[in-house]
């Protein structure tokens, strides 16, 4: 399949986009709240010091959001869309 095709076929518009990003940062963090847990335990109490303090902890977790939060994660959630859609429509035929 060429880019110029996939591109067509993951075309969604601006706001349905920006409803997925949500949803993939909803679940991110879902899915990494024992890494948000650990840096905000670590977090606490402190102000400049956690650059250096709760550099371990702020790694973890940008590494699990990372899991969850790409740019192919957010390309398949938007084949997904678009396959409900053309579903959607199919049904209405």
């Amino acid at each position: 399949m060429g880019y110029v095709q996939e591109a067509r076929e993951n075309h969604v518009k601006k706001k349905v986009e920006e409803a997925l990003r949500s949803k993939m940062k909803q679940k991110a963090l879902k899915e990494c709240d024992r890494y948000t847990s650990k840096y905000a335990e670590c977090a606490a109490g402190k102000t400049l010091s956690i650059v250096w303090q709760c550099r371990k902890q702020a790694k973890e977790l940008n590494n699990c959001l990372h899991q969850y939060t790409n740019d192919a994660v957010l390309e398949e959630m938007k084949r997904e869309y678009m396959l409900q859609q053309d579903g959607k429509e199919a049904a209405r035929i």
